[in-house]
């Protein structure tokens, strides 16, 4: 009787699971806000609970720009284990073991990009890096603009700055607007396909977008840049002229990596009229580049692979609420395929579930062929199979709880799967 609740239970996660993140499938949530050293320290983010997005975050030590900085050795080390990882968690909360995002993106405050930059240190920029190369998404406004870049182009001097603490995941520089504590209009760029992501009812003009110490683009751009909306400050005399000048642009490396997007300006705050409603389309824009999934390998029959090795990806254990992805070809004339999964002794406590299909990768909403429930041991058959190719896929249902705490997520439970549950996995013709 337990095993039959547990099933129908499982049975009821999958399918909102599936209803709710139906393309977010293989992550473990979708969204990571980063509100550490020298940021804002937002605790919320009002575009996530419009879109319905499951989030979590750091926050740091509050602190402002007139009084004297209040961090502690505590929020170093933090940040530090969050980003850069820990005996608990080796590869970090952005990062599965085998280095694909376990978030759908990252949103990144203002505040001071090169301070903030420094304080992630050269392991945790890296997580950041490594993050959007394998497909996670980045949106970041004004400091988190900055932070993005190359580095920092002075228009006077031509002099590139603070390369070195930047993450450079658009290759291009930018520019301070050096324009403080103001608003200012902003003009879609006409022709882009990331309209398609405002909501046309809720549609208003942006002619009053907060700005406080932002930056543009520096031409010439890196190939591959979005353009998609400028400033417009038509009739006002500032320091520098930004008007037509890029407020925001986007850039996507390769099909398998994330979407950049950059703002100069701060919709992040708006709680409701065109400023949530843009922030809703960035976020949008964003989630939709997310990189393609990826095979992990093609097995080949009768040999097992064993996925225990963390140092290789294609053999790195799994993560929780991941997949990992294999196909097989099946020959004619084969009477049953059976598909094996084990876990390893000591690891075998975790629940794993197996998935086959024919029409691409398979999921828990989409599979032609499904064992779910309890631990890790489980075993397909699939009779009289058809020639062709199949897909096969393992998924961690066991996960952490998440819970709010002073510096923002803080995980208990199973904390163990962090680093991955190892497992072997066989396919046999009979």
């Amino acid at each position: 009787m337990r095993r039959l609740l547990i099933l129908l239970t499982v049975m009821l996660l999958l399918a909102g699971t599936a209803a709710a993140q139906s393309h977010g499938r293989g992550y473990y949530k979708d969204l990571f806000m980063d509100s550490g050293i020298m940021l804002t320290s937002r605790t919320d983010l009002p575009v996530a609970e419009l879109l319905g997005l499951s989030m979590e975050a750091f926050i740091s030590t509050r602190h402002s720009y007139t009084e004297p900085y209040r961090f502690t050795a505590t929020d170093t080390l933090r940040q530090r284990e969050l980003i850069a990882g820990s005996p608990v968690d080796e590869n970090g909360i952005l990062l599965y073991p085998d280095g694909q995002p376990r978030f759908r993106m990252v949103y990144m405050n203002g505040g001071r990009a090169g301070k903030h930059g420094t304080s992630l240190e050269e392991a945790g920029r890296q997580a950041y890096r490594d993050f959007v190369s394998a497909g996670g998404s980045y949106l970041g406004s004004c400091a988190g603009a900055f932070l993005a870049s190359g580095g920092v182009l002075s228009p006077g001097s031509g002099k590139i700055e603070k390369t070195d603490v930047y993450l450079g995941l658009w290759p291009g520089y930018t520019t301070s607007t050096e324009l403080n504590n103001s608003f200012t209009a902003l003009d879609l760029e006409p022709g882009r396909d990331w309209a398609g992501c405002f909501d046309p009812g809720a549609w208003a003009p942006l002619d009053s977008t907060r700005h406080n110490g932002g930056c543009f683009a520096a031409e010439p751009f890196p190939s591959g840049t979005e353009v998609l909306a400028r400033y417009n400050t038509g009739g006002r005399k500032l320091e520098r002229n930004i008007n037509g000048l890029p407020c925001i642009w986007a850039y996507k490396a390769s099909g398998e990596s994330g979407r950049i997007i950059l703002c100069g300006s701060h919709p992040e705050g708006a709680r409701e009229g065109a400023n949530l409603n843009l922030m809703a389309a960035l976020v949008r824009y964003a989630l939709a580049g997310n990189g393609t999934p990826r095979l992990k390998a093609q097995l080949r029959p009768g040999e097992a692979r064993n996925m225990a090795d963390r140092g290789n990806p294609a053999y790195a254990p799994l993560g929780d609420r991941q997949y990992h992805h294999f196909c097989i070809d099946v020959p004619d004339g084969v009477g049953k395929m059976v598909v094996d999964l084990k876990g390893v002794v000591g690891s075998d406590d975790f629940d794993l579930y197996l998935f086959a299909g024919r029409d691409g990768f398979a999921y828990g909403d989409n599979a032609a062929w499904r064992n779910i429930g309890e631990r890790v041991d489980k075993k397909l058959e699939i009779a009289s199979p058809k020639p062709g190719k199949y897909y096969i896929s393992v998924f961690c249902a066991t996960t952490v709880i998440s819970s709010m705490g002073k510096y923002g997520v803080e995980y208990s439970g199973r904390t163990d799967v962090l680093n991955g549950v190892p497992y072997t996995i066989k396919v046999t013709f009979e």
